[in-house]
């Protein structure tokens, strides 16, 4: 792996400790600061991750378009629309890390532009990273002879049923929660219970997002093989 790809990967995983942390709104923590400092975390890395990537943007208007190009262009540009409202909102809502800039007005705009937004932004986030689970697993193949890879082993069946399990929670919670209401504001406030633990909160945001991750990945492969067809 060179120094770049280490990099890359750096951040992408900073981002999405991020953004895991940051679903729990200003209620997750006790003073609400360490939200708009976590938040200002994420604007920064998404500043250096676009930086990185900007030739992949400037292709979007190039070249012809196959199921899984579209695929992959719906979900990036799903998470920058996102991203941006995320950073515009949060700017005016701001108590403490941009409360310099005195901002009076939009507060009722930008509080429901946040709470739809962030919700979007991560199942965007979580489909993204869905895409590129096949390179990963391409990966890891890869370093298998052709007999070892197609070879049903128990390690295998064992992770296959216990992703199925983790999807089938996450779905679930992702139920439960009511996180579709926040998506199409047919809820109106966050709603967050601060007498659960960390650990809860964290094992109903990762299943929520390996559910997610997987509807992706295999989003990703069903595109690919329209492409063949």
């Amino acid at each position: 792996m060179t120094t770049s790809q280490k990099i890359r990967r750096t951040i992408d995983l900073s981002m999405t400790i991020l953004s895991l942390l940051l679903m729990g709104g200003t209620s997750l923590f006790k003073w609400d600061g360490v939200h708009e400092i976590l938040g200002s975390l994420l604007l920064v890395l998404w500043a250096i991750h676009i930086g990185l990537n900007h030739k992949y943007y400037l292709s979007l208007f190039k070249g012809r378009y196959n199921a899984y190009r579209v695929l992959q262009a719906l979900i990036n540009t799903g998470i920058l629309v996102c991203a941006v409202l995320l950073a515009i909102s949060g700017i005016i809502l701001s108590n403490h890390v941009f409360s310099f800039m005195n901002i009076e007005s939009g507060a009722a705009w930008a509080r429901k532009t946040h709470l739809i937004s962030s919700h979007w932004y991560f199942v965007f986030m979580s489909l993204h990273l869905g895409l590129h689970m096949g390179m990963m697993i391409k990966a890891i193949s890869s370093k298998k002879s052709p007999a070892e890879s197609k070879k049903p082993s128990p390690v295998k069946i064992f992770l296959l049923v216990l992703l199925f399990a983790l999807c089938a929670f996450g779905l679930y919670r992702f139920i439960r929660l009511g996180l579709i209401d926040y998506m199409l504001y047919h809820q109106e406030f966050f709603i967050f219970d601060n007498s659960q633990p960390m650990y809860k909160y964290l094992a109903d945001y990762i299943s929520i997002l390996i559910f997610f991750c997987s509807a992706g990945y295999y989003l990703s492969e069903f595109s690919k093989q329209l492409n063949k067809k």
